[in-house]
């Protein structure tokens, strides 16, 4: 856990602007206004935050869409990780090979 003017050093944002995302909750940090806590994840949002606003132009109106389609997506990969190693463990190997080639083979369609 880091505190507030660590994140802001390491990422490169000060205090105000943090401030604002964590108003629209666009970070999440533990604790009360005044006494935040953050976590890695949390300074991981705030660099995204970050390029998506200054660096990719992405306005103020649009990034809570942005960050809502990029958490499903982060949601989905790890919903999809750990199906992949359920049927790893699950399944036989012959089984496993056959269903593994089968995605590979759809996946494959969708490029």
């Amino acid at each position: 856990m880091i505190t507030r003017e660590m994140l802001c050093r390491s990422v490169g944002v000060d205090s105000s602007e943090l401030e604002y995302w964590v108003e629209r909750a666009w970070v999440v940090p533990e604790g009360r206004a005044g006494d935040y806590l953050f976590r890695e994840i949390d300074v991981a949002r705030a660099r995204l935050i970050l390029e998506l606003r200054h660096d990719l132009g992405v306005d103020e109106e649009a990034l809570p869409m942005v960050l809502s389609l990029l958490d499903q997506l982060y949601q989905t990969r790890r919903q999809m990780r750990a199906l992949c190693d359920v049927v790893g463990q699950a399944m036989p190997d012959d089984l496993r090979s056959d269903l593994f080639a089968r995605l590979r083979e759809a996946t494959e369609n969708f490029s």
